[in-house]
C-alpha cells in the first residue's frame, strides 16, 4: 500500500467492482464469538448484554459513544496467556494497547509483567501498584528524565533502541550507582504480512538497531564493555496484527545467530530472547486468530531447533502480547444519530462518535464488524458505511458493513474488538470529548477511565 493517501482519508469513497462484497450474514442478529467478549450475549428480547448487564441501561447509566471492558474476559486472557508461557517464559502486557490503573491491579493479580514506552505508562504502572522489577521499558527517544525515573524505581528492563541510548542509559545508571539490566532491541530485515504502518522489523524504520553490517554485534560490544549495564538479552519485533509464526522463526533464527556471535566473541552465552508482540484478533468473522498455547508451542519449538543448531544453551523467551488481551475484551457503544441511503451504492450511518474514538479505520485502513444491539431485527440486511460527527470525509468507523434496513435514530450499535488502541489513541478532534472506559463484571459496571467533560478542555486552554 502506498504512503501516499487521499486527503480525506484511506480509500475515502471508493466504488469497489461488483461482487466485491461477501454475501450478507445468514442472521444478522448473530454474535460471532470470535468477534465479541466473552460474556456478552443477545437476550431472549432481543437486547445484547455484557456480563449480565443489557446495554440499553448502560447507555443509560453511562452515556454514548463508550467504551465496555468485559473485566471477566481480559482477566481470563491474561490466564491463559500466563498458563500458556509458565515455567520457561515471560509475559510481558504491552501497555500502549490500553492503560489504565485498573488494568495495571489486573495484570498484578494475574501474574503478568508490563511493558511500557513512555514516562505517562510508566507513572501509571508505577502507581498502581506494578512492581517496578516487573517492568520493561521500551522507546526509541526516551528522554533522560524518564531513564532517570525508571533506573530510581527499579525498572526490571530498559530496551536500547540505538547506541545513543547506549551511552545515556550507562550515564545515568552510573551517576545513580546502579548497574541496569537490557536488552538490545535489533532490527531483524523480517517484515511480518500486515499493514505497511505497522510493520516495525524491516530495516527502513525507525525501531532498533540493524542487524545488517555487524551494527547490533557492535551496540552488544559496547554494552558488555560497560560496567553500569548488564546486558541480559536481545529484543525483536516483527509487526502487527499477525496470524501465524513464520515470520518469528525467520526472526528467531537471525536473533539466535546474533547470540552465537555473542558467545563467540566475547565468551558470554545471554539468558533472555524477547521475540515482542504483534499477535492478531479478530476483528471480523473472517479472521483466524490463534490460541495462546499454539503460540507458546511453537515459538519454543521453534528457538529451541534454532538454539540446538547454533550450539547454544535454550533462552527464557518473553512475549508482549496487548492487543492479543485486551482487544477482543471491549466493544464502543454508539447510538445511530442519522441514516443517509445513497441509491446504488450504500447507506452512510451516522454515530455520535468517530474518528477521535476509532482513529485505526482512518490511519491504517483497518477493518471492523458492527451489530444493532439495542433490539433485534427480522429486516434485511441493508449495506451500510458507519461514519462518525466529524468535519472530515474520511472519518469512517466501519467501511462497509450490513445492518438492518429498519435502523433507525436512536437505535444503539456496537462496533467489537475495541479494546486496543481505541482509547489510547483517541483524540479531542473537533473538541469531542473522549468517552469514558466502563468495565463489566457479574452484574455490576464502574467506569474506570472517566468522560472527559468540557470543563476538562476549558482548563488546559489557558487563554
Amino acid at each position: 500500500m502506498s504512503r501516499s493517501a487521499h486527503p480525506a482519508g484511506p480509500r475515502y469513497a471508493d466504488l469497489l467492482p461488483e461482487g466485491h462484497y461477501t454475501a450478507p450474514p445468514a442472521d444478522l442478529n448473530h454474535l460471532d464469538d470470535k468477534v465479541w467478549a466473552r460474556t456478552v450475549a443477545r437476550g431472549d428480547d432481543g437486547v445484547v448484554t455484557v456480563g449480565g448487564i443489557e446495554v440499553t441501561r448502560l447507555a443509560e447509566e453511562f452515556g454514548t459513544p463508550a467504551y465496555f471492558l468485559d473485566e471477566a474476559d481480559f482477566r481470563a486472557r491474561c490466564r491463559s496467556w500466563a498458563d500458556a508461557f509458565s515455567g520457561d517464559a515471560d509475559v510481558f502486557y504491552a501497555g500502549k494497547a490500553f492503560l489504565s490503573k485498573a488494568v495495571v491491579r489486573w495484570l498484578h493479580e494475574e501474574g503478568l509483567n508490563l511493558d511500557v514506552c513512555s514516562g505517562g505508562e510508566l507513572i501509571t504502572a508505577l502507581d498502581a501498584g506494578m512492581p517496578a522489577e516487573r517492568l520493561a521499558f521500551h522507546g526509541n527517544n526516551k528522554s533522560p528524565e524518564e531513564i532517570e525515573r525508571a533506573i530510581r524505581a527499579g525498572v526490571g528492563r530498559i530496551v536500547l533502541d540505538s547506541f545513543q541510548e547506549i551511552v545515556r542509559v550507562a550515564h545515568i545508571a552510573r551517576g545513580l550507582g546502579v548497574r541496569q539490566p537490557v536488552l538490545i532491541r535489533v532490527t531483524v530485515g523480517v517484515e511480518a504480512h500486515t499493514h505497511e504502518f505497522i510493520a516495525t522489523a524491516h530495516e527502513d524504520q525507525k525501531f532498533g538497531i540493524p542487524l545488517a553490517g555487524g551494527q547490533a554485534a557492535e551496540a552488544a560490544r559496547r554494552v558488555l564493555g560497560l560496567d553500569s549495564l548488564e546486558l541480559i538479552g536481545i529484543h525483536s519485533h516483527i509487526g502487527s496484527q499477525i496470524f501465524d509464526t513464520s515470520g518469528f522463526e525467520v526472526a528467531a533464527h537471525r536473533v539466535i545467530g546474533l547470540l552465537k556471535e555473542i558467545r563467540d566473541e566475547h565468551g558470554v552465552e545471554l539468558p533472555e530472547i524477547d521475540l515482542g508482540g504483534g499477535l492478531g484478533i479478530a476483528y471480523t468473522s473472517a479472521d483466524d486468530p490463534r490460541e495462546p498455547h499454539h503460540i507458546a508451542k511453537a515459538l519454543r519449538e521453534i528457538v529451541t531447533r534454532e538454539c540446538e543448531s547454533a550450539g547454544l544453551r535454550v533462552p527464557r523467551i518473553s512475549v508482549e502480547p496487548g492487543r492479543a488481551i485486551v482487544g477482543p475484551t471491549a466493544f464502543t457503544l454508539y447510538e445511530v444519530g442519522t441514516i443517509k441511503p445513497l441509491e446504488g451504492l450504500r447507506t452512510y450511518v451516522s454515530v455520535d462518535g468517530g474518528m477521535s474514538d476509532n482513529i485505526r479505520t482512518a490511519l491504517y485502513d483497518a477493518e471492523y464488524s458492527v451489530t444493532l444491539v439495542s433490539r433485534a431485527s427480522d429486516a434485511a440486511p441493508m449495506l451500510s458505511r458507519v461514519v462518525g460527527k466529524h468535519c472530515e470525509s474520511g472519518d469512517i468507523v466501519v467501511k462497509d458493513a450490513f445492518l438492518p434496513a429498519d435502523l433507525a435514530p436512536g437505535d444503539l450499535i456496537a462496533v467489537p474488538a475495541t479494546g486496543a488502541y481505541c482509547r489510547s489513541m483517541a483524540s479531542n478532534y473537533n473538541h469531542a470529548l473522549r468517552p469514558p472506559v466502563v468495565a463489566v463484571a457479574d452484574g455490576a459496571a464502574r467506569v474506570i477511565v472517566r468522560r472527559e467533560t468540557e470543563e476538562d478542555l476549558l482548563r488546559l486552554d489557558v487563554g
